[in-house]
């Protein structure tokens, strides 16, 4: 008995020398042609598919009106809230709690008050009273940091007690230190500033361009205006340079002074390059 459809050979367009194609046979059992009420597998379909068939399209026609009727499904964070819940829901306990400590890790300076009450839709009262929570609750835990009131803000600092250890990550190369081009570059602007870049590779001898952009994406240094006579753009320090200094203006830097030779030093110098000239 055959265990399966067989194929013949079929000539192609081009007759017995085309290509030949294979086509199912009907299958037959060796005793003869299959019992009445039977069908060949390659036979058609009964009618009884072809129903099922229109009353599952019906049944998904169905699903798919109630789901129009239903409205749009709410997106849903990874973290298993609801986005539109959240951002309907009163702003109160934990939850405003919360929302004040995500605005806190990102501020660079510090925010009043009325500004996060503004931000948030919550009463200034109540703003208040949850950042005097969560001050409390730092400074209880023993947190590593905490929440300060400067002036009118509020901003969060690593707290004093923990200092050495900043300290000592900042120390221990975890910032990019500055090549020796780099601080050379950055002592003349600091002496000479404002100045522009041809004046600054005039001092150091060298091509300065991409040492002034290394200084500028540092935050050491930037633009202040263009020079008048020649239209260049000209560079100075900026409150960062202090900041990372130590110094609270420019007038604390070391006096050059102490670091020239002496005058007789420097006329002999030009003695002996002069008669070598």
């Amino acid at each position: 008995m055959s265990t399966g459809p067989e194929y013949s050979a079929d000539p192609g367009p081009g007759g017995s020398g085309g290509e030949e194609t294979l086509t199912p046979q009907a299958r037959q059992s060796d005793d003869g042609p299959p019992p009445d009420g039977q069908t060949d597998e390659l036979g058609p379909a009964s009618p009884g598919v072809a129903g099922d068939t229109e009353a599952g399209d019906a049944a998904a026609d169905t699903q798919g009106a109630n789901v129009d009727a239903e409205g749009p499904a709410q997106r849903t964070e990874p973290g298993g809230g609801d986005v539109l819940d959240v951002m309907s829901a009163p702003l109160e306990g934990d939850n405003l709690r919360g929302a004040l400590e995500a605005i806190l890790l990102i501020i660079d300076e510090p925010v009043s008050s009325t500004m996060l009450a503004s931000v948030l839709g919550v009463p200034l009262g109540v703003v208040a009273g949850a950042l005097d929570d969560l001050r409390g609750e730092y400074d209880r835990a023993g947190r590593g940091f905490e929440l300060r009131r400067i002036g009118d803000g509020w901003r969060l600092y690593t707290r004093a007690d923990y200092a050495p250890y900043v300290e000592r990550f900042v120390l221990d190369g975890q910032q990019a230190r500055l090549t020796q081009a780099a601080l050379e570059t950055l002592a003349v602007v600091a002496y000479r500033q404002p100045v522009t870049r041809s004046r600054v590779g005039a001092v150091r001898g060298v091509n300065v361009d991409g040492v002034m952009r290394t200084l500028t994406s540092r935050g050491l240094v930037e633009e202040a205006g263009t020079e008048p006579e020649t239209g260049a753009v000209m560079y100075r320090t900026t409150a960062y340079f202090l900041e990372r200094l130590g110094l609270r203006e420019l007038g604390e830097l070391p006096s050059l002074a102490d670091f020239l030779p002496e005058s007789t030093t420097i006329e002999e110098l030009e003695g002996e390059l002069s008669r070598e000239g």
